[in-house]
Protein backbone atom coordinates (compact mmCIF):
# COMPACT_ATOMS: atom_id res chain seq x y z
CA UNK A 1 0.00 0.00 0.00
CA UNK A 2 1.11 3.58 -0.65
CA UNK A 3 1.67 5.62 1.65
CA UNK A 4 -0.03 8.91 2.13
CA UNK A 5 2.17 11.90 1.37
CA UNK A 6 0.33 14.31 3.35
CA UNK A 7 1.44 12.40 6.11
CA UNK A 8 5.70 13.51 5.61
CA UNK A 9 6.37 17.16 6.70
CA UNK A 10 5.84 19.70 4.03
CA UNK A 11 9.96 20.48 4.47
CA UNK A 12 10.85 17.29 3.87
CA UNK A 13 8.72 16.12 1.38
CA UNK A 14 9.88 19.27 -0.72
CA UNK A 15 13.81 18.49 0.04
CA UNK A 16 16.08 16.59 -2.68
CA UNK A 17 18.39 14.71 0.59
CA UNK A 18 21.53 14.24 0.57
CA UNK A 19 23.75 12.87 -2.01
CA UNK A 20 26.76 10.60 -1.22
CA UNK A 21 29.78 9.66 -3.31
CA UNK A 22 29.15 6.51 -5.09
CA UNK A 23 30.40 3.61 -3.85
CA UNK A 24 31.52 1.23 -6.70
CA UNK A 25 31.48 -2.54 -6.22
CA UNK A 26 34.07 -3.32 -8.99
CA UNK A 27 37.17 -3.76 -6.93
CA UNK A 28 39.31 -2.71 -10.56
CA UNK A 29 38.19 1.04 -10.13
CA UNK A 30 40.36 3.32 -8.88
CA UNK A 31 38.19 4.79 -6.32
CA UNK A 32 39.04 8.83 -6.05
CA UNK A 33 35.60 10.19 -5.22
CA UNK A 34 34.64 10.22 -1.15
CA UNK A 35 37.91 11.86 -0.26
CA UNK A 36 39.03 8.40 1.81
CA UNK A 37 42.68 7.89 3.60
CA UNK A 38 44.30 5.63 0.99
CA UNK A 39 46.03 4.41 3.92
CA UNK A 40 45.54 1.85 6.34
CA UNK A 41 44.30 2.98 9.78
CA UNK A 42 46.89 2.46 12.57
CA UNK A 43 48.39 -1.16 13.28
CA UNK A 44 47.17 -0.01 16.96
CA UNK A 45 43.44 -0.16 15.75
CA UNK A 46 43.75 -3.87 14.70
CA UNK A 47 45.46 -4.62 17.80
CA UNK A 48 42.47 -3.24 19.79
CA UNK A 49 40.15 -4.67 17.42
CA UNK A 50 41.75 -8.32 18.37
CA UNK A 51 41.58 -7.27 22.29
CA UNK A 52 37.87 -6.67 21.59
CA UNK A 53 35.19 -9.22 23.71
CA UNK A 54 32.34 -10.12 21.81
CA UNK A 55 30.50 -10.79 24.86
CA UNK A 56 31.03 -7.15 25.75
CA UNK A 57 28.50 -6.55 22.43
CA UNK A 58 25.42 -7.85 25.03
CA UNK A 59 25.99 -4.64 27.17
CA UNK A 60 25.11 -0.50 25.98
CA UNK A 61 28.25 1.38 25.74
CA UNK A 62 29.48 4.43 27.59
CA UNK A 63 26.93 6.95 26.94
CA UNK A 64 29.23 9.43 28.09
CA UNK A 65 32.27 8.18 26.17
CA UNK A 66 34.61 9.30 28.78
CA UNK A 67 37.49 7.66 27.82
CA UNK A 68 37.24 8.45 24.56
CA UNK A 69 36.26 12.25 25.26
CA UNK A 70 39.73 12.34 27.40
CA UNK A 71 41.84 10.93 24.71
CA UNK A 72 40.65 13.42 22.22
CA UNK A 73 40.73 16.01 25.16
CA UNK A 74 44.38 14.98 26.33
CA UNK A 75 45.38 15.56 22.07
CA UNK A 76 44.04 19.23 21.83
CA UNK A 77 45.20 20.12 24.96
CA UNK A 78 41.77 20.61 26.36
CA UNK A 79 39.16 19.53 29.36
CA UNK A 80 37.20 16.69 28.36
CA UNK A 81 33.74 18.84 29.41
CA UNK A 82 34.88 20.97 26.19
CA UNK A 83 34.67 17.47 23.83
CA UNK A 84 31.71 16.08 22.62
CA UNK A 85 31.62 12.39 20.42
CA UNK A 86 29.29 12.12 17.84
CA UNK A 87 28.41 9.51 15.24
CA UNK A 88 30.69 11.15 12.47
CA UNK A 89 30.53 14.66 12.22
CA UNK A 90 27.65 14.96 10.38
CA UNK A 91 25.50 13.73 13.65
CA UNK A 92 27.58 16.20 15.24
CA UNK A 93 26.59 18.86 12.59
CA UNK A 94 22.73 18.15 12.82
CA UNK A 95 22.40 18.22 16.47
CA UNK A 96 24.59 21.76 16.27
CA UNK A 97 21.01 22.88 13.98
CA UNK A 98 18.85 21.16 16.30
CA UNK A 99 20.76 22.85 20.22
CA UNK A 100 21.30 26.21 18.63
CA UNK A 101 18.85 27.18 16.36
CA UNK A 102 15.41 28.42 17.27
CA UNK A 103 12.18 28.08 14.73
CA UNK A 104 12.90 31.53 13.02
CA UNK A 105 16.72 31.33 13.27
CA UNK A 106 18.73 30.81 9.95
CA UNK A 107 21.98 28.99 9.00
CA UNK A 108 25.00 30.10 7.13
CA UNK A 109 27.58 28.46 4.50
CA UNK A 110 29.70 29.50 1.77
CA UNK A 111 28.46 28.65 -1.31
CA UNK A 112 30.35 26.32 -2.46
CA UNK A 113 30.54 23.92 -0.07
CA UNK A 114 29.95 20.73 2.07
CA UNK A 115 26.54 19.99 0.48
CA UNK A 116 24.80 18.32 3.72
CA UNK A 117 24.80 21.75 5.24
CA UNK A 118 21.53 22.91 3.11
CA UNK A 119 20.01 19.52 3.56
CA UNK A 120 20.47 19.65 7.45
CA UNK A 121 18.42 23.30 7.64
CA UNK A 122 16.09 21.60 5.43
CA UNK A 123 15.43 18.60 7.62
CA UNK A 124 15.02 21.42 10.50
CA UNK A 125 12.72 23.77 8.73
CA UNK A 126 15.04 26.84 9.29
CA UNK A 127 16.11 29.47 6.69
CA UNK A 128 19.38 29.34 4.68
CA UNK A 129 21.96 32.15 4.35
CA UNK A 130 24.39 31.01 2.05
CA UNK A 131 27.68 32.98 1.44
CA UNK A 132 28.98 33.28 -2.14
CA UNK A 133 32.36 32.76 -2.65
CA UNK A 134 34.24 34.83 -5.45
CA UNK A 135 35.17 33.73 -9.42
CA UNK A 136 38.17 32.34 -7.53
CA UNK A 137 36.62 30.43 -4.36
CA UNK A 138 37.95 33.71 -1.96
CA UNK A 139 35.88 34.19 0.56
CA UNK A 140 34.56 37.58 2.13
CA UNK A 141 31.17 38.38 4.39
CA UNK A 142 28.70 41.05 2.69
CA UNK A 143 27.66 43.84 5.00
CA UNK A 144 25.21 43.24 7.95
CA UNK A 145 25.02 39.83 7.22
CA UNK A 146 23.65 37.44 10.34
CA UNK A 147 22.98 34.13 11.08
CA UNK A 148 21.97 31.93 14.06
CA UNK A 149 24.80 29.40 13.31
CA UNK A 150 27.37 29.47 10.73
CA UNK A 151 29.27 26.70 8.87
CA UNK A 152 32.73 28.19 8.40
CA UNK A 153 34.60 25.29 6.79
CA UNK A 154 38.38 25.38 6.70
CA UNK A 155 40.05 24.14 4.57
CA UNK A 156 36.60 24.34 1.99
CA UNK A 157 35.11 21.38 0.54
CA UNK A 158 34.93 20.75 -2.57
CA UNK A 159 37.35 23.60 -2.99
CA UNK A 160 40.30 22.40 -0.69
CA UNK A 161 41.04 26.66 -0.21
CA UNK A 162 42.05 27.31 3.56
CA UNK A 163 41.53 31.11 4.72
CA UNK A 164 43.82 32.92 6.56
CA UNK A 165 43.37 32.13 10.62
CA UNK A 166 43.71 36.08 11.21
CA UNK A 167 40.32 36.15 8.77
CA UNK A 168 38.93 33.41 10.19
CA UNK A 169 39.63 34.45 13.74
CA UNK A 170 38.57 38.54 12.97
CA UNK A 171 35.11 36.74 11.66
CA UNK A 172 34.88 34.88 14.98
CA UNK A 173 35.37 37.66 16.85
CA UNK A 174 32.44 39.52 15.62
CA UNK A 175 30.20 37.60 14.41
CA UNK A 176 27.10 37.61 16.91
CA UNK A 177 25.91 34.19 16.44
CA UNK A 178 27.47 30.70 17.06
CA UNK A 179 30.48 30.02 14.78
CA UNK A 180 31.31 26.33 13.87
CA UNK A 181 34.52 26.07 12.12
CA UNK A 182 34.46 22.54 10.11
CA UNK A 183 37.75 20.96 10.25
CA UNK A 184 37.32 17.57 8.62
CA UNK A 185 40.48 18.34 6.57
CA UNK A 186 42.38 20.08 9.10
CA UNK A 187 45.29 17.13 9.78
CA UNK A 188 46.27 18.30 6.05
CA UNK A 189 46.43 21.89 6.21
CA UNK A 190 49.29 24.32 7.50
CA UNK A 191 46.83 25.60 10.43
CA UNK A 192 43.25 25.34 12.53
CA UNK A 193 41.02 27.34 14.86
CA UNK A 194 41.33 25.13 17.84
CA UNK A 195 42.94 28.28 20.16
CA UNK A 196 39.72 29.84 18.96
CA UNK A 197 37.55 27.09 20.50
CA UNK A 198 39.24 27.39 23.47
CA UNK A 199 39.22 31.02 23.93
CA UNK A 200 35.77 32.05 22.56
CA UNK A 201 32.24 31.22 23.94
CA UNK A 202 30.64 31.05 20.54
CA UNK A 203 33.30 28.82 18.52
CA UNK A 204 32.75 25.33 17.95
CA UNK A 205 35.63 23.27 15.88
CA UNK A 206 34.60 20.14 14.75
CA UNK A 207 36.53 17.36 13.73
CA UNK A 208 36.41 13.82 12.46
CA UNK A 209 38.66 10.54 12.30
CA UNK A 210 37.15 9.51 8.37
CA UNK A 211 39.99 11.74 7.25
CA UNK A 212 43.59 11.81 8.57
CA UNK A 213 42.84 8.30 10.66
CA UNK A 214 41.44 6.20 8.01
CA UNK A 215 38.63 5.55 9.73
CA UNK A 216 35.74 6.60 7.21
CA UNK A 217 33.64 3.30 7.82
CA UNK A 218 34.13 3.56 11.72
CA UNK A 219 31.86 6.86 11.77
CA UNK A 220 32.84 9.03 14.80
CA UNK A 221 33.58 12.48 15.09
CA UNK A 222 33.78 15.30 17.62
CA UNK A 223 33.27 19.23 18.42
CA UNK A 224 35.50 21.08 20.90
CA UNK A 225 34.03 24.08 22.79
CA UNK A 226 32.59 26.17 25.67
CA UNK A 227 31.82 23.66 28.62
CA UNK A 228 28.29 25.29 28.11
CA UNK A 229 27.90 24.55 24.63
CA UNK A 230 29.17 21.03 24.56
CA UNK A 231 26.57 20.31 27.61
CA UNK A 232 23.88 21.74 25.17
CA UNK A 233 24.86 19.02 22.77
CA UNK A 234 25.21 16.55 25.46
CA UNK A 235 21.30 17.24 26.05
CA UNK A 236 19.63 16.15 22.64
CA UNK A 237 22.01 13.41 21.43
CA UNK A 238 20.93 9.56 21.50
CA UNK A 239 21.66 8.00 24.96
CA UNK A 240 24.48 5.43 23.24
CA UNK A 241 25.42 7.27 19.90
CA UNK A 242 28.89 5.63 19.73
CA UNK A 243 29.76 2.30 20.07
CA UNK A 244 31.35 0.24 22.25
CA UNK A 245 33.66 -1.09 19.22
CA UNK A 246 33.86 2.48 17.72
CA UNK A 247 34.65 4.07 20.46
CA UNK A 248 37.58 1.62 21.51
CA UNK A 249 39.12 1.53 17.89
CA UNK A 250 38.59 5.89 17.81
CA UNK A 251 40.89 5.31 21.37
CA UNK A 252 43.61 3.53 19.61
CA UNK A 253 43.85 6.06 16.35
CA UNK A 254 44.07 9.21 18.47
CA UNK A 255 47.01 7.59 20.67
CA UNK A 256 48.77 7.05 17.61
CA UNK A 257 49.74 10.72 16.54
CA UNK A 258 53.10 9.64 14.86
CA UNK A 259 51.32 6.99 12.56
CA UNK A 260 48.60 9.78 11.48
CA UNK A 261 51.14 12.84 10.82
CA UNK A 262 53.17 10.31 8.70
CA UNK A 263 50.72 9.49 6.91
CA UNK A 264 48.99 12.60 6.21
CA UNK A 265 52.63 14.21 5.04
CA UNK A 266 52.31 11.38 2.37
CA UNK A 267 49.33 12.80 1.02
CA UNK A 268 50.29 16.23 1.16
CA UNK A 269 53.71 15.37 -0.68
CA UNK A 270 51.50 13.81 -3.40
CA UNK A 271 49.21 16.23 -3.44
CA UNK A 272 51.53 18.80 -4.44
CA UNK A 273 53.36 16.41 -6.84
CA UNK A 274 49.73 15.27 -8.78
CA UNK A 275 48.48 19.27 -8.59
CA UNK A 276 52.07 19.91 -10.58
CA UNK A 277 51.47 17.17 -12.96
CA UNK A 278 47.57 18.29 -13.69
CA UNK A 279 49.01 21.86 -13.47
CA UNK A 280 51.35 20.98 -16.99
CA UNK A 281 48.33 19.19 -18.70
CA UNK A 282 46.35 22.36 -19.08
CA UNK A 283 44.36 22.33 -15.76
CA UNK A 284 44.17 25.06 -13.28
CA UNK A 285 44.23 23.76 -9.90
CA UNK A 286 42.93 25.55 -7.17
CA UNK A 287 45.29 25.35 -4.26
CA UNK A 288 44.51 22.84 -1.76
CA UNK A 289 45.31 22.12 2.03
CA UNK A 290 42.84 18.97 2.16
CA UNK A 291 43.23 15.36 0.84
CA UNK A 292 42.34 16.45 -2.65
CA UNK A 293 42.49 18.80 -5.92
CA UNK A 294 39.62 20.88 -7.29
CA UNK A 295 40.62 21.37 -10.75
CA UNK A 296 39.06 22.55 -14.03
CA UNK A 297 40.58 21.99 -17.93
CA UNK A 298 39.89 25.00 -20.65
CA UNK A 299 39.59 22.42 -22.99
CA UNK A 300 37.60 19.46 -22.10
CA UNK A 301 34.10 20.19 -19.99
CA UNK A 302 35.00 18.76 -16.61
CA UNK A 303 31.41 16.13 -17.10
CA UNK A 304 32.67 14.96 -20.10
CA UNK A 305 35.86 14.38 -18.22
CA UNK A 306 34.37 12.77 -15.44
CA UNK A 307 33.12 10.38 -18.35
CA UNK A 308 35.93 9.48 -20.02
CA UNK A 309 37.89 8.40 -16.81
CA UNK A 310 35.02 6.53 -15.86
CA UNK A 311 35.17 4.35 -19.09
CA UNK A 312 38.84 3.80 -17.53
CA UNK A 313 37.60 2.54 -14.36
CA UNK A 314 38.52 5.71 -12.68
CA UNK A 315 36.23 7.51 -10.34
CA UNK A 316 36.73 11.25 -9.60
CA UNK A 317 33.89 13.37 -8.17
CA UNK A 318 31.70 15.86 -10.33
CA UNK A 319 29.49 18.21 -8.86
CA UNK A 320 26.79 18.87 -11.36
CA UNK A 321 25.48 22.87 -10.37
CA UNK A 322 26.07 26.81 -11.58
CA UNK A 323 29.12 27.02 -9.13
CA UNK A 324 30.39 23.36 -9.74
CA UNK A 325 30.40 21.85 -12.80
CA UNK A 326 33.25 23.40 -14.56
CA UNK A 327 35.45 21.01 -11.95
CA UNK A 328 36.45 18.05 -10.72
CA UNK A 329 37.10 17.07 -7.24
CA UNK A 330 40.18 14.63 -6.77
CA UNK A 331 40.79 12.49 -3.84
CA UNK A 332 44.67 11.92 -3.49
CA UNK A 333 45.72 8.39 -3.52
CA UNK A 334 48.93 6.25 -2.84
CA UNK A 335 52.02 7.42 -5.44
CA UNK A 336 51.01 4.38 -7.11
CA UNK A 337 47.06 5.03 -7.13
CA UNK A 338 48.10 8.76 -8.50
CA UNK A 339 50.43 7.45 -10.79
CA UNK A 340 47.35 5.06 -12.64
CA UNK A 341 45.41 8.24 -12.41
CA UNK A 342 47.63 10.69 -14.40
CA UNK A 343 48.13 7.92 -16.82
CA UNK A 344 44.63 8.03 -17.71
CA UNK A 345 43.83 11.88 -17.43
CA UNK A 346 46.59 12.30 -20.38
CA UNK A 347 44.39 9.71 -22.04
CA UNK A 348 41.20 10.63 -21.69
CA UNK A 349 42.56 14.29 -22.40
CA UNK A 350 43.65 12.92 -25.45
CA UNK A 351 40.18 11.20 -26.50
CA UNK A 352 38.75 12.14 -29.93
Amino acid sequence: MEANKRLIRKNVSEMAGYVPGEQPVDPGILKLNTNENPYPPSPRVGEAFERCNVADLRRYPDPQCRELRETIARVHGVEPAMVFVGNGSDEVLALIIRAFVENDGSVGFFDPSYSLYPVLAQAAGVAQRPVALGDDFEWSMPDGYEASVFFLTCPNAPTGMAYAPETVADFCRTFNGLVVVDEAYADFAEGNALSLARELGNVLVCRTLSKSYSLAGLRVGYAIGSPVLIDALGRIKDSYNIGCLAQKLAVAALNDQAYMLRHTGFIRETRERVARELYMMGFVVTPSQANFLWVRHERVAAKELFSRLRERKVLARYFPGERTDRHLRITIGTDADMDRFLFEMRNALNQQ
